[in-house]
């Protein structure tokens, strides 16, 4: 009753193909939108924008890009981690080479950098997959660590070893740096989560997105009926690689602002993403976004409750949350596969004809 599509009827191919056919799911969609972008960058302060706003746009974006892969490409990658350092290290490089140029200009650019290495490490996926495809790009995660390590070019041979974001603008507005706003940090980020999920959701449900799908249920019977299996996964390659590349620029020139490569973008990190995607859902643009927000919300909540409300030692929480996230993964994967995205998809059934099921 709270979620009903009667009286939406389609008389054009364009209503029928459209993002959100159901008008409840337009509304819905614009007032999220409305109030991200009217409200809440004039309720936004610190503590919200660090610990959970800022950081789960960019992991948003990170996952999107690597549910395009798995999800939708259904290729295996354990290299998010390691493609993120090519977004932030090309956007560092880009900001001290060309300080004149705008910080978008060279997070974008910073993504397409990103996707010619993801291209590049995608090759083997023409010839090997599953496990041994996992194995290969679990090799292109060490690699790329080691390599802006030891090479002192890619930080400007910096003593330390850490990048560190000077300060740009966009319109005569900080956007990164130690001075920037709370504000000014949520809505760059907001911004390219929106263009990103946008992109995104236009690709899967093109011709590109049903190519990349035809591969990942049977990639012989995808190639007879015509696919072509080298372009349709070097793209799936390059498009995921384009949004983790973005996500690694933000989440080193708007979030963090310094890093050191080991430790801002390990293996850690690749396995973040792909719980994300698990839990909220493979092959599904509305489960990237569930799955960034569970696991960024996550240890927040467990402070709170933890830490401030009934004194737990920090260690403690922190093993807690490991275990919450493990035994949730394990969960998923034999209880409902497609994640908090699937679970939203029988909530709106089960609304459509309460409180009258008859």
């Amino acid at each position: 009753m709270f979620y009903r599509e009667a009286g939406d009827f389609k008389t054009s191919y364009q209503e029928d193909s459209q993002t959100f056919p159901i008008k409840f799911d337009r509304y819905r969609y614009f007032f999220v939108l409305i109030v991200a972008f009217g409200v809440l960058p004039f309720l936004m302060n610190d503590y919200w924008a660090s610990s959970f706003f800022v950081p789960f746009m960019i992991y948003a974006i990170a996952a999107i890009g690597l549910n395009i892969l798995v999800g939708f490409g259904g290729q295996v990658s354990l290299g998010t981690g390691g493609f993120m350092a090519v977004g932030a290290y090309a956007c560092y490089k880009l900001m001290t080479s060309f300080p004149e140029v705008s910080i978008i200009i060279h997070v974008i650019l910073a993504g397409g950098i990103t996707a010619g290495v993801g291209v590049l490490f995608g090759l083997p996926s023409l010839r090997i997959k599953g496990f041994y495809l996992a194995v290969a790009t679990l090799a292109a995660q060490f690699f790329l660590v080691w390599l802006f390590n030891k090479v002192p070019w890619f930080y400007n041979y910096s003593a330390s070893g850490q990048i560190n974001a000077p300060e740009r603008s966009v319109f005569g507005i900080i956007v990164t740096g130690p001075n920037t706003d709370a504000w000014a940090k949520y809505m760059i980020c907001l911004i390219f989560l929106t263009v990103a999920a946008l992109i995104a959701r236009n690709l899967t449900r093109g011709s590109i997105g049903r190519k990349w799908m035809a591969i990942r249920d049977m990639d012989i019977a995808a190639e007879i009926i015509g696919v072509n299996p080298l372009t349709a996964k070097l793209t799936a390659f390059a498009v995921s690689s384009f949004f983790i590349g973005v996500s690694g620029a933000l989440f080193f020139a708007v979030y963090l602002g310094a890093v050191e490569v080991g430790e801002a973008f390990g293996i850690t990190k690749s396995f973040l993403v792909l719980f994300m995607i698990i839990i909220g859902g493979l092959g599904s643009i509305f489960g990237s976004f569930a799955g960034a927000a569970f696991l960024v919300l996550l240890p927040v909540v467990l402070k709170l409750v933890g830490v401030d409300l009934l004194g737990w030692p920090t260690d403690i929480v922190a093993h807690i949350q490991l275990v919450i996230v493990g035994g949730l993964i394990v969960l998923f994967l034999i209880l409902e596969p497609h994640g908090l995205a699937q679970l939203w998809r029988v909530a709106k059934e089960k609304l459509r004809l309460w409180p009258f099921p008859h």
